[in-house]
Order: C-alpha cells, then sequence, then structure tokens
C-alpha cells in the first residue's frame, strides 16, 4: 500500500503541490487526473523518490520513501515498473535487449533465463517476434507495447504509468488501455496511473483522484465521481468530456 500525507511541492517559487493526499490500495489501479501541469507527474516521481516534496510523507508498505537513503531507494524501485510517456526506449538497442536492460539490474539471472524474461513479458502486451526489431522500425504503439514490456519483466510489486495513451490514435490508445486493464488482472499488481484522458481512466480504473490547485479535489470510484456535488469536479468532467 501507498499513502500519501500533505504533500507539497514548489519550483523557483511557484508551488505545484499544495497538500495533496492519496491512498493507493494493494491490488488496484487508481487514476490520477488533473489539467497539464497539475503536478500529478512530479507526484509520480516522488513516489520513487526522484524528487523529494519539499513537506509531507510518502511510505510504500510501511517504509518512508522521503527519508530513504540512495542505497534504500534503489532497493525500492525494484518494487516499481515505470511506463514513461514516450516509452524511453534506447534506440541503439534492439526491443530485446530494451527489455534486457531491466533485468540485468536483477542478479543471478543466466542469459538464458534473461531471454526467457523478454519473451514472457512480449507475450503479454502481445508482441510477437520482435526481439530483433530496433525502435525505429516500430508504431507508436507497438513502442508503447516495448516499453511497458520492460517495465514487466522483473516482475514488480507495482507498475507506474506516466500519460500511457498520449500521441495515440484513438484505436491504438483503447487497445493499450485495454493492454494495462488485462496486465492487472494476469499479474495482480497494484498500478497508479497518469492521464488526462477521461475515456481511458474509465477503462483502466478502480478508484480516480482528481488534482486541482494543488490539492486533491476528489478521490473516488466512477460512480462516486459522477455523483460528486462538487462544482470544480463536475467542471472538471465536463471540460475533459467535451474534448
Amino acid at each position: 500500500m501507498i499513502v500519501i500525507r500533505n504533500i507539497r511541492k514548489s519550483f523557483e517559487g511557484h508551488t505545484v503541490l499544495r497538500g495533496v493526499s492519496l491512498d493507493v490500495r494493494d491490488g488496484e489501479t487508481l487514476v490520477i487526473l488533473g489539467e497539464s501541469g497539475c503536478g500529478k507527474t512530479v507526484l509520480l516521481k516522488m513516489i520513487i523518490g526522484l524528487l523529494k516534496p519539499d513537506n509531507g510523507s510518502i511510505t510504500v508498505d510501511g517504509s518512508d520513501v522521503v527519508s530513504m537513503s540512495y542505497k534504500d531507494l534503489q532497493k525500492l524501485r525494484f518494487d516499481f515498473g515505470l511506463l514513461f510517456q514516450s516509452a524511453a526506449l534506447f534506440d541503439s538497442l534492439t526491443v530485446g535487449e530494451n527489455i534486457a536492460l531491466a533485468l540485468r539490474r536483477t542478479k543471478g539471472l543466466s542469459e538464458q533465463e534473461i531471454g526467457e524474461h523478454v519473451r514472457n513479458a512480449l507475450d503479454l502486451v502481445r508482441l510477437e517476434r520482435v526481439e530483433q526489431e530496433m525502435p525505429s522500425q516500430l508504431s507508436g504503439g507497438m513502442r508503447k507495447r516495448v516499453g511497458l514490456a520492460r517495465a514487466i519483466a522483473p516482475n514488480p510489486r507495482y507498475l507506474l504509468y506516466d500519460e500511457p495513451t498520449t500521441g495515440l490514435d484513438m484505436t491504438t490508445a483503447d487497445e493499450i488501455s485495454l493492454l494495462i486493464k488485462d496486465l492487472r488482472a494476469k499479474l495482480g499488481v497494484t498500478s497508479i496511473v497518469v492521464t488526462h484522458d477521461l475515456h481511458s481512466a474509465f477503462v483502466v480504473g478502480d478508484r480516480f483522484a482528481i488534482l486541482g490547485g494543488g490539492v486533491t479535489l476528489f478521490a473516488g470510484t466512477r460512480h462516486e465521481i459522477e455523483q460528486s456535488p462538487d462544482e470544480r469536479v463536475q467542471k472538471y468532467l465536463a471540460s475533459s468530456l467535451s474534448t
């Protein structure tokens, strides 16, 4: 379980987060929604210790991320898989080599075992016979799938998704959303999805949090979000659905 309490963060005098609190329950997919620049990605980076909050606390399975040493943070990150917005593949490496990078951090795996993990991860994201392909040969949707295969290959406890459908056409975005939902069921992972895509959010999410003005405007189920009497929540929904 991830517990986030009263997180505040400013950059060069500009306050992004003014007191965000959230719980991420074991086995669920929590979708974090909000307008561009509201601090969604900043929050993801703080969960894995890439950024430190100015105030507040973040605990992962009872361990305080904010006060962790660099060594302990490195160990914690083995529990996380991250799909970057751009997929962040190394263009000079093949698909198989990109996925193997994440596995080589795990000591004790033979080359044969690494190869098996790579193939299993590609099977899970529904890609076959692409291990020797270069990222430049792949479509945007395929690159996202390879990025996701790299994230799940080490069997993480948590998966973090940063705008997983950005830059994709509607059909491909729907395929990625369904894949995220399918992986949660197959792997039993706890997931956090940061997105501005409300349609995708409702496909993948169990619960939802809306950030606005640096705080948590709402956290709850789809039914609860749609029934919320908060005018800021309804304004956000109307704006997102219209686009």
